[in-house]
């Protein structure tokens, strides 16, 4: 690691040029005055510390107009700012070098802590309080040293006197007891909080603002963690503003501030700073309850309360050492900091005046204005206080009495301002029905007097500050008041004061420099806002101080500064008459040394080929390996390289590099690009390093690669670099085989992507076996579990001991196994393992299936148990993949019937259900032979065999079936061997062959050594990943003719879920709820049968039974109909825990919707329809032959009627349309919400072909979870990529077609479409 410590220099970074000198302002700092002079709260004092200096009004720095460069006597750019780093500036992403700088963080410039220290629209005022000269209404009692007489009373105090105390009632000098002295001058000062103190009217509360500049830091509090700015280093600038000598040079442009909220603790000041005993006595009480501040229910204490924002607690308890926790901002680049507080509340809550203002504006009295009777009210509420304060008055005020009324008024908003005074509401003495205020008792040797007493000197300090605020803002409406009160109090806006001291003055800098027309512009506020600036003080120097103020302070966001700065330039500069040269100077300068935009980076990863439109085919995130991006870069250059052109895509290809690295913070790669960029080797490099033209083709430049390395031996490591090199950017596979083996190998046979998956060569009739076994590699439990069995030899099964316990142990759809099976089993689990490492590692584009695995998979177990006489239709002939349940063992043979069989009482793992004997043909795969990539299958039960190398081709033709003849079928030829059986005896569809292959999964994979003994349980693999539960109710009338109904329930496991295709126009929906939801007939009674799914299965099937039986013709036929499916199905409106009141209207939507589309079906399907284009051509031809034939039966009644009906029916079908669109779209509205059971589509089986007799299957596999949006398409040896649009396809007038649907729940990790060795996992281990 380097030593980044060294190369940072203390004084000012300068551009090229000094910076020109600013003029300085000085004005001299107040000091508090004597106790008997005016009290300012004023912050321009010099005693917060002893030995540092106050600059309360700061030398301001003041800049002239910008004449569109900095320096007007210089040639170059220049940007006063001190404390950066080039080293630093240079590796701003190298985690390592931020924490040797270990820099504050983001900053603010002046005009931004302005408006932070209090809110932009609220001025701020400095108060100045002089004691009042008011006589007490009695004198003080005797006392043993008879004090001087009193003197006489002028006019003015006695109206002060006279206006309110005439409602008193009659006067009674107070006792000894009650008379207190009237406030002392420190007593009055002190009502001010704090020195520092000003007052804003629009809270009616303080701000404590203190700023100094100083060589040591503010008293932090215990709890504070935070890091100040180097201290070492400030001390180095007094002040960032001013033209005075610094000691290492001149001062930056301005002050750059940071943040620290709740810093300081107030109690450390010089002038310690503590809440008010009544502030802390109601923050005690809200610490133990919570409130309902609302409307009228707001108690005075809960109204002040509300002020304060609820997450700043200015008081800590003092057993914890700290007192208020005041904000700090400090200036990194010199001495000066300044600490505020939050809005500090009065003690009148600020909505109680303005609702008292508001209601007196309102509601005047009829010879006074609205803003004069508000007046006032408040000065009357202040001579209450003086009164009681000074005058020592005591006595209660009749608030119910008309003279009480008629200055005052009295309402629930001036009774809460009493109260918070401390004044009681009560029954005036001897007079029940009459309200009293009586004042607070305000003794100072009392705690509860000396809290009311400095309670009411506050509220006094604060009304008075209003009242003169107020009277100065609407002197004009307030001419006609003839006697104002007297204020003690003297206000003056502090604005200027702080905005001086912190640099913000518009003396210091100049507003409004901001073309007018980028003032509105939202990026351009962001922009600036995001540089610690504001639009009104915006100048082109500035802004540029701005960004590197913000870089050299928070250099982990550089990039984000730049963009900030680099939209602040381009828009000035694109937007404006007279754009900005030196701006545009200094972009250009930051973009030489690196500097990048967002937007830049975003582009990066597409330029390196990432993204789903890139030549990698992934998407960019920070979870790629940095091994990864380094080979993406370097496959970028190669492309570069081999499209020449004038190396712009090379520079783009390095930059891109560049700013991945550094935003990553990757140190290896940036290493990587400095060396490619210092000297790497380049094409014309190696072709000069060869000393051969770029013109030799490869064979010569390996004979003179040979010839030079035998020449100069010790330059063979930059020879072969220069070898690779060109073959990269040839793409020469010969060249990259030389380098590996030495030796030339002439043509190279290209091998295929290492990440790609591979495809399957067919065997034969194998095309839905290969997309059958390429769907299981996609699983990934499926596969994981099959792994162990890879290396289990024929002898290790052979040897294996099973005895009838063990066998009896065990159920595979719903029956006991034979050793027999089990053995086969584990030989095809075996041959499927050694099928999948293949897949793995296989360097070849496909990979050809062992016989043995072919034969395992296609023939079941009774297939090849079968007698030679067996006939046809013994054989496994159920297409329909659907729902059973669990059956005993079938009677009869020993060895029960395995999947797929006819016998098996729908046991199989995946279920079958017995189809009506005269249903023919299914889809499958008979004789064939591969003519444009389809099979073509006899439709005979006896087709003849033929062998694999010369397939006989017959062609599909319709033949009479022995159901129709009723003749017994011809006897099967004897079978032959299994391979023959294999290739030409019982055929099956993918459903059968899943089913066979499952089958044999599970049993392959039981355990006989007891420790899983689990039948029912999904102990297994298969049944975890693809068994569910269904639950299905038969609803049925108990007697003939009988109301009554009877209901059975049965649970059974299903595996696949059947949907019947038939017309055009349904979706997936529609042919589920079809299954769901049906009606049969049982002994003559229409039965209701109802089915909802108890437990889902992680993988789901769900067939579309495309085989259809035509009962008329006696033939099956292949529905070419499209069902609309999506990349997610939500099963919720199946289960059997769904809301009843929605299952009960789906239903009955449903109903209707099944008539309505029925009678559609009608209308428009069968043998003389549709009968709206039957009708037409009616009408077409007896027209035509009444004009040549004379047919008495055809007259123009009839021919009108036929009119009259073909119109009927085309407005019937638009009806019927609209309304089942209609209760379509309601139905879906009622489940729109349920997401329980929601599953994403993975894979899609293709059956191609017009006919279920013959045809080609392929599939369509998600890739997960790498790149959801794109799928593969498996067409035996042949993989490609396509879009889901492709998957998704309306398939109408199409033969090929969706024939298997593969849902997975969402969420879950199940599929992992492409597993391949990675080589370089070798190299890490």
């Amino acid at each position: 690691m380097e030593d980044y410590s060294q190369g940072q220099d203390p004084r000012p970074f300068v551009y090229d040029t000094p910076p020109r000198e600013s003029g300085w302002r000085s004005v001299e700092a107040e000091q508090w005055p004597s106790n008997n002079g005016p009290y300012y709260a004023s912050a321009s004092n010099d005693n917060y510390a002893s030995t540092d200096r106050w600059i309360a009004n700061a030398p301001s720095a003041t800049w002239g107009p910008y004449d569109g460069g900095w320096n007007t006597s210089a040639t170059h750019r220049s940007v006063i700012i001190n404390c950066r780093a080039d080293l630093e500036e240079m590796h701003w992403w190298n985690p390592q070098v931020r924490e040797t700088y270990a820099r504050p963080g983001r900053g603010i410039l002046p005009p931004v802590l302005a408006d932070r220290l209090h809110h932009a629209e609220h001025t701020l005022f400095s108060v100045a309080v002089t004691p009042p000269d008011l006589r007490p209404v009695f004198p003080p009692p005797p006392t043993p040293v008879q004090s001087q007489p009193p003197r006489p009373e002028s006019p003015e105090q006695r109206r002060s006197t006279d206006s309110v105390s005439s409602s008193q009632g009659n006067q009674h000098p107070p006792s000894s007891a009650s008379w207190t002295h009237p406030p002392t001058a420190e007593e009055v000062r002190t009502a001010i909080p704090h020195p520092n103190a000003y007052y804003c009217r629009k809270h009616n509360g303080w701000v404590l603002l203190v700023w100094k500049s100083s060589s040591v830091n503010p008293p932090l509090a215990h709890s504070f963690k935070g890091t100040l700015p180097d201290l070492g280093r400030r001390r180095l600038t007094n002040s960032c503003i001013g033209d005075s000598e610094q000691p290492f040079g001149p001062a930056n442009v301005t002050h750059h501030f940071h943040t620290y909220e709740r810093a300081v603790d107030a109690r450390r000041l010089t002038h310690p700073f503590n809440a008010s005993e009544w502030e802390n006595e109601e923050r005690s009480k809200l610490r133990h309850r919570k409130m309902t501040l609302r409307g009228d229910e707001l108690t005075p204490a809960a109204t002040v309360l509300e002020q304060v924002p609820d997450d700043i607690q200015m008081d800590v308890d003092p057993e914890d050492g700290e007192g208020d926790l005041l904000d700090l901002y400090v200036c990194c680049q010199c001495s000066f900091y300044v600490i505020a507080s939050d809005v500090i509340p009065g003690v009148i809550p600020v909505k109680l005046l303005d609702d008292l203002v508001k209601n007196k504006v309102e509601n005047p009295p009829p010879d006074k204005s609205g803003e004069l009777a508000a007046l006032i009210t408040l000065e009357k509420i202040l001579m209450i206080i003086e009164n009681r304060v000074w005058r020592g008055e005591t006595r209660q005020l009749p608030v119910s009495r008309k003279t009480f009324q008629t200055k005052l008024g009295w309402n629930a908003t001036l009774s809460r301002i009493f109260e918070s005074l401390g004044f009681e509401i009560r029954n005036l003495a001897g007079h029940v029905s009459d309200t009293s205020l009586s004042p607070p008792d305000i003794d100072p040797t009392t705690p509860a007097g000396r809290l009311a007493r400095n309670k009411l000197l506050r509220a006094w300090v604060e009304l008075s500050a209003w009242v003169a605020d107020y009277s100065k803002r609407l002197a004009p409406a307030l001419k006609a008041h003839s006697n104002p009160h007297r204020l003690w109090v003297k206000i003056d806006s502090a604005r200027e004061e702080y905005q001086h001291a912190i640099g913000a003055h518009p003396e210091q800098i100049a507003r409004g420099q901001l073309p007018t027309i980028l003032c509105d512009l939202d990026k351009i506020d962001l922009a600036l806002t995001h540089l610690g600036l504001t639009k009104t003080t915006y100048s082109p120097e500035l802004v540029t101080f701005a960004y590197f103020a913000q870089a050299r302070c928070d250099p982990a966001l550089t990039i984000e500064y730049f963009t900030c700065f680099y939209t602040v330039c381009r828009m000035v500069a694109t937007m404006t008459e007279e754009p900005s040269q030196a701006l545009q100077s200094f972009i250009f300068d930051e973009r030489e040394r690196g500097r990048f935009t967002l937007d830049d980076f975003r582009d990066a990863p597409g330029v390196l080929g990432f993204g789903p439109h890139g030549t990698l085919g992934v998407d960019y995130d920070y979870d790629v390996p940095d091994e990864f991006v380094e080979n993406a870069w370097r496959e970028a250059i190669r492309r570069a390289w081999r499209e020449g052109g004038d190396g712009q895509q090379l520079s783009n290809a390095n930059d891109a590099f560049r700013r991945i690295a550094e935003v990553r913070g990757s140190e290896a790669l940036w290493k990587k690009w400095q060396q490619a960029k210092d000297g790497g080797m380049t094409p014309d490099r190696a072709y000069s390093t060869l000393g051969v033209p770029a013109e030799i083709d490869d064979g010569m430049l390996i004979t003179v690669f040979a010839m030079r390395v035998e020449d100069q031996p010790n330059q063979v490591d930059r020879m072969r670099e220069a070898v690779s090199v060109i073959a990269e950017m040839r793409d020469s596979h010969r060249l990259r085989r030389f380098l590996e083996t030495g030796s030339d190998p002439g043509e190279v046979v290209l091998a295929t992507r290492q990440d790609w998956p591979r495809g399957l060569n067919q065997l034969g009739n194998t095309c839905y076996l290969n997309s059958l076994l390429q769907y299981f590699y996609t699983i990934k439990d499926l596969r994981e579990a099959i792994a162990p069995l890879l290396h289990s030899s024929g002898k290790t099964l052979d040897d294996e001991k099973l005895t009838d316990d063990d066998l009896k142990r065990h159920r595979v759809g719903g029956r006991l196994v034979t050793r027999k099976e089990v053995l086969r089993s584990k030989k095809f689990v075996s041959e499927l393992a050694e099928l999948f490492w293949h897949l793995e590692h296989a360097d070849i584009a496909s990979v050809t299936p062992t016989m043995e695995l072919a034969k395992l998979a296609l023939v079941t177990s009774k297939d090849e148990d079968d007698d030679i006489e067996q006939t046809a239709t013994d054989s496994s002939n159920d297409t329909d993949a659907t729902l059973v349940e669990d059956a005993p063992p079938r009677a009869g043979a020993g060895t029960g019937s395995p999947v797929g069989s006819p016998g098996a009482s729908s046991s199989s793992v995946l279920g079958k259900r017995s189809r009506d004997k005269e249903m023919g043909s299914r889809m499958s795969i008979d004789s064939i032979t591969d003519k444009d990539n389809y099979v073509i299958i006899s439709t005979s039960p006896d087709a003849g065999p033929s062998g694999l190398g010369g397939a006989t081709e017959v062609e599909a033709k319709d033949t009479e079936s022995p159901a129709q003849s009723g003749a017994k079928p011809p006897p099967l030829p004897p079978r032959k061997t299994s391979e023959s059986v294999m290739m030409f005896g019982r055929q099956h569809d993918v459903s059968e062959c899943m089913d066979n292959c499952v089958f044999q999964i599970e049993t392959a994979l039981l355990k006989f050594d007891g420790l899983d003994e689990s039948e029912d349980g999904k102990s297994s693999v298969v049944k975890r990943l693809f068994y569910g539960t269904l639950r299905q109710r038969l609803i049925a009338p108990t007697l003939e003719g009988s109301r009554a109904l009877s209901t059975h329930e049965t649970e059974n496991v299903f595996s696949i879920l059947p949907v019947s295709v038939s017309d055009e126009g349904y979706d997936l929906y529609d042919g589920l709820s079809s299954y769901f939801h049906s009606t049969a007939q049982l002994d003559s009674n229409t039965v209701s049968m109802d089915i909802t799914l108890v437990d889902l299965p992680p993988v789901l099937h769900i067939q579309l039974q495309r085989v259809q039986w035509d009962r008329e013709t006696g033939q099956s036929w292949k529905s070419q109909a499209y069902v609309k499916f999506g990349e997610t199905i939500s099963m919720d409106r199946f289960l059997d825990s769904a809301n009843p009141e929605k299952r009960m209207r789906s239903r009955t939507i449903l109903s209707e919707l099944s008539k309505c589309r029925d009678r559609i079906h009608l209308l428009t399907t069968g043998q003389y329809a549709p009968f709206v284009s039957a009708l037409g051509n009616t009408y077409d031809i007896l027209g035509g032959l009444q004009e040549t034939i004379n047919l008495p039966e055809v007259d123009d009644q009839l021919l009108s009627d036929l009119t009259t009906e073909q119109d009927y029916l085309k407005d019937e079908l638009e009806t019927l349309r609209a309304n089942a669109a209609s209760m379509k779209q309601e139905l879906e509205d009622i489940w729109k919400g349920e997401q329980e059971a929601v599953y994403e589509l993975t894979s899609v089986f293709i059956h191609r072909g017009s006919t279920p007799q013959w045809g080609h299957y392929f599939f369509y596999s998600r890739h997960l979870p790498e790149n959801p949006d794109s799928w593969f398409k498996y067409n035996d040896s042949e993989v490609s990529v396509v879009s889901k649009e492709e998957v998704l396809a309306d398939t109408t007038g199409s033969t090929a077609n969706p024939y298997m649907l593969v849902f997975v729940r969402k969420g879950s990790d199940m599929i992992n479409t492409v597993k391949r060795f990675d080589p370089m996992s070798l190299e890490d281990a």
